[in-house]
């Protein structure tokens, strides 16, 4: 009987294959909307994931001033660090693998007839460490050249394409704003941050140089600080946070005037709120499939005025309220998961094709997939019910008398 009962089903849908075809279009874009929605939000999750683990997981950055939103948010005035606070966190934080300052600002860089506007930093070789951030071609700074100032410079893989494209920079010397700087070695490629800049496209160079010469002061706008495999983060959040209070004269009671973010709060965060984001694009997104199982109930319903005196046949010659009853319920589901299968090859498709645009990772969560399929078919069983249950209840007589 289920065999026959789905057999009149098909024939049904593709007797009226346009408006099934346009029933069955609200139902395939409600699954795509949805699982494309999801998807590219499980990529950025996965994306903002990796890229912050490439920051380091044991990375804490001291802030000068009271920001509120995070590392990016910027902070209000407050006087900058010094290298000797560096030194400071760096020997006296038991949990404090090392510390390295950091300065930048945003200078043009000329190589030849080629010029454009990069991040130029200033710090020291305890930078590399506390960033997890090799040279991968050349060397880092000899001692002499920190304590000197020397205009030498450690250039990003993405600085070395746009001067030098595939060949050796090593040796080469690049103007950095009045500076002639001589290239003595190339990072690794670190790709773009979690907030969108390009760390590839950058000059660091010895603080004292970058100081004198490029700042023309001795502030130090943020510390990068490793922890120790073994030692909890926040114990050593703890721990700057009085060094930092009390080489900063902060009362008892004073407000702090800096701040100790923790990477791994800021993965956190970051996932909390993509998370958040995700789920309410898929909420809206869902809507869309109530429209169409919206739809499905209304061509039910023609379909079952339509064929009035098919079901008033039927009834005459013997079948039950429930045989007809499956029929037009199964023709729902059909027509309902239909829509699901077309929609499920259509969102997929949608997301890697933004996620390639993007640059968003492509990650399928076999549960969303499963739990779309499901609820197409469960729309179907619930907005087909209605309609059914009228064809099912219909009077034979009353049935074969319509024209």
């Amino acid at each position: 009987m289920i065999l026959e009962t789905g057999k009149l089903a098909i024939q049904a849908i593709f007797r009226n294959a346009l408006r099934s075809s346009l029933t069955v279009l609200g139902v395939v874009i409600g699954v795509a909307a949805v699982i494309a929605m999801v998807t590219l939000g499980q990529g950025t999750t996965a994306r903002v994931a990796t890229e912050v683990a490439q920051l380091g997981s044991n990375l804490l950055m001291i802030m000068p001033g009271q920001a509120a939103g995070g590392p990016a948010s910027g902070a209000t005035s407050s006087a900058s660090f010094t290298i000797r606070d560096v030194d400071a966190v760096a020997e006296q934080i038991p949990g404090a693998l090392t510390a390295a300052p950091y300065a930048s600002r945003s200078v043009t860089l000329v190589f030849g007839a080629k010029n454009y506007t990069s991040t130029v930093t200033g710090t020291d070789n305890r930078y590399f460490i506390a960033r997890d951030w090799p040279v991968e071609q050349g060397r880092s700074f000899y001692e002499s050249e920190l304590q000197a100032g020397s205009a030498a410079c450690i250039i990003g893989d993405t600085t070395s394409a746009n001067f030098f494209g595939s060949g050796d920079p090593l040796g080469e010397t690049i103007r950095v704003g009045q500076i002639s700087c001589r290239i003595v070695g190339v990072l690794a490629s670190r790709g773009s941050s979690s907030f969108g800049a390009d760390q590839d496209d950058t000059v660091i160079m010895p603080l004292r140089t970058f100081q004198r010469r490029i700042a023309g002061n001795s502030d130090v706008n943020m510390i990068y600080v490793a922890v120790r495999e073994g030692f909890s983060t926040e114990k050593v959040v703890g721990d700057i946070e009085r060094l930092m209070r009390e080489r900063r004269q902060i009362a008892a009671g004073g407000e702090d005037d800096f701040n100790v973010f923790d990477m791994e709060q800021v993965a956190s965060m970051l996932s909390t709120v993509t998370g958040i984001l995700t789920g309410l694009l898929a909420a809206v997104a869902g809507v869309s499939l109530l429209v169409g199982g919206i739809g499905i109930m209304n061509i039910m319903l023609v379909s079952v005025t339509e064929r009035t005196k098919e079901i008033g046949i039927r009834l005459a010659v013997g079948a039950s309220e429930r045989q007809i009853l499956m029929q037009f319920l199964v023709e729902a589901v059909v027509l309902s998961l239909f829509g699901g299968i077309i929609g499920i090859g259509l969102g997929l498709g949608l997301a890697a094709i933004a996620g390639s645009i993007l640059e968003v990772p492509f990650v399928v969560d076999p549960l969303v997939v499963v739990g779309a399929f499901t609820f197409s078919a469960v729309i179907g069983v619930i907005f087909g019910y209605f309609p059914a249950r009228q064809a099912a209840r219909l009077n034979p007589i009353e049935a074969l008398r319509r024209e």
